[in-house]
């Protein structure tokens, strides 16, 4: 008779993706994992086979995350270019700046060297594109290539101001999306 699962697999993801953040892929072992989730090793290893297949399984799990958040704000925010905005600062909340800058890139090393978690980052993308996209215009042929830009331009901004710390994160950000919409609709000033 099979054993029921006390924590369940998506709880145990979520537990180990704040781990993850602080120890990166590679410092991730079973041990930690299982301090972190509350399951001993040999649990870990039941579920998850080895250590690559658990990294690549919370970095999956996160991604889902990020998707149905990405869903949950496309259908909440206005459909308008500030509503665009208002979308991508919604996904990086200000407060997670830093570790977006910082410790979030050794995920996205991951992220891309992995095809699997590859594949699930362009498939968010194209979520993502669509969302802005639909925000911004409603010429269909244009809809996903501005979505493309301004996430581009988004990811950009997020960039240069973990350089510059000229401002506050958000207001940095935002004055940056603001300066490419006013460029690419004139009309939004």
């Amino acid at each position: 008779m099979p054993r029921h699962k006390i924590i369940s697999d998506q709880e145990v993801l979520d537990d180990l993706f704040d781990l993850i953040l602080e120890t990166g892929p590679d410092g991730l072992t079973f041990a930690l994992a299982a301090k972190a989730c509350g399951l001993s090793p040999a649990t870990l290893v039941q579920r998850y086979g080895n250590r690559l297949s658990l990294v690549e399984a919370v970095l999956l799990r996160a991604w889902d995350r990020l998707q149905t958040e990405t869903e949950t704000a496309d259908v909440e925010e206005a459909l308008t270019p500030h509503g665009a905005i208002d979308l991508l600062i919604r996904l990086m909340p200000p407060d997670n700046a830093e570790l977006n800058a910082t410790d979030g890139l050794l995920l996205l090393r991951e992220d891309i060297r992995n095809p699997k978690l590859r594949a699930r980052g362009a498939q968010w993308g194209h979520t993502l594109a669509r969302a802005l996209g639909r925000r911004l215009s409603n010429d269909r042929h244009h809809v996903e290539r501005l979505g493309w830009q301004m996430a581009a331009v988004w990811q950009g901004a997020h960039t240069w101001w973990a350089f510059t710390r000229m401002d506050k994160p958000e207001e940095a950000i935002r004055r940056m999306l603001e300066e490419w919409l006013a460029l690419t609709h004139p009309d939004c000033r």
